[in-house]
């Protein structure tokens, strides 16, 4: 856990760096990826989609910068690298995106999974029994190899074969450790897991959507053309220093939305 003498001196060296490789953010942006970097280095969330600040590929180029500057001024910005999924990009922390991936396999806690290409969408109760389902716990096990917290560990009984997932990982390592980019599109371009769903997951949304690439038109008609209950979960943190109203508001998440079929 971060102390408020801490987040002062993240939010300064950040503030520097964007100066210096004069990324001119507006102040929205600005807010929103300092918030974002925050949580990553405060162990709030693994990930953080940027879509925002611009766009491929000088975003990309943009944030690299930026992560080679504040990574040499303090130390709790180590772990954050720029990950790559097809015209996506987030922010991860590798140590932090590895123990949900670790955690997803093994909590006991049950991923709401809905099919949204049924009409009506239906909750999942067991994904081992639907051919999408296995997709998706393939996925999740390519990531844990990608992204294991035992480098030397790897998972063969992945769907997307064991000599993928093993040549995988050993060059995956060698790549993490040298570049500040991590592209995975190819290594899920084979797969039918569309991005929303894996978005839902990474992000850490509480309800995934599962649908083929082939459906979306279909998925999308069965979630607008049905009454939906609507859930939010705003999270906000508070800071007994002089400064609290100001922490609070860099740290606070915006309010996420989920929709659950009635």
């Amino acid at each position: 856990m971060m102390e408020a003498r801490e987040v002062e001196e993240a939010l300064k060296v950040l503030d520097s760096s964007l100066s210096r490789i004069k990324w001119r953010l507006k102040f929205p942006a600005k807010r929103r990826l300092q918030i974002d970097i925050l949580a990553l280095c405060t162990g709030m969330r693994p990930v953080v989609m940027i879509d925002y600040g611009g766009k491929m590929p000088e975003l990309q180029q943009r944030l690299c910068s930026l992560l080679e500057l504040i990574q040499k001024e303090l130390h709790i910005f180590e772990n954050l690298k720029v990950m790559i999924i097809e015209d996506m990009i987030y922010l991860i922390h590798v140590q932090g995106l590895g123990e949900h991936v670790q955690s997803s396999l093994n909590s006991n806690l049950t991923l709401l999974l809905v099919d949204i290409e049924q009409d009506p969408p239906k909750i999942l109760v067991d994904a081992d029994q639907s051919p999408l389902g296995l997709q998706f716990k393939s996925i999740q096990k390519l990531f844990s190899s990608l992204f294991s917290l035992d480098e030397t560990k790897n998972d063969p009984s992945s769907s997307l074969g064991e000599n993928r997932v093993t040549n995988t990982t050993s060059s995956f390592h060698g790549i993490y450790s040298q570049s500040s980019v991590i592209d995975l599109t190819n290594h899920l371009e084979h797969s039918e897991i569309t991005l929303p769903t894996l978005n839902g997951w990474l992000l850490g949304y509480p309800i995934v959507y599962l649908f083929h690439k082939e459906h979306i038109s279909e998925a999308t008609y069965n979630l607008s053309a049905k009454p939906l209950h609507i859930f939010r979960l705003s999270v906000s943190r508070n800071d007994a220093s002089t400064k609290g109203s100001q922490l609070e508001e860099l740290l606070r998440c915006g309010g996420k939305h989920w929709l659950l079929p009635s």
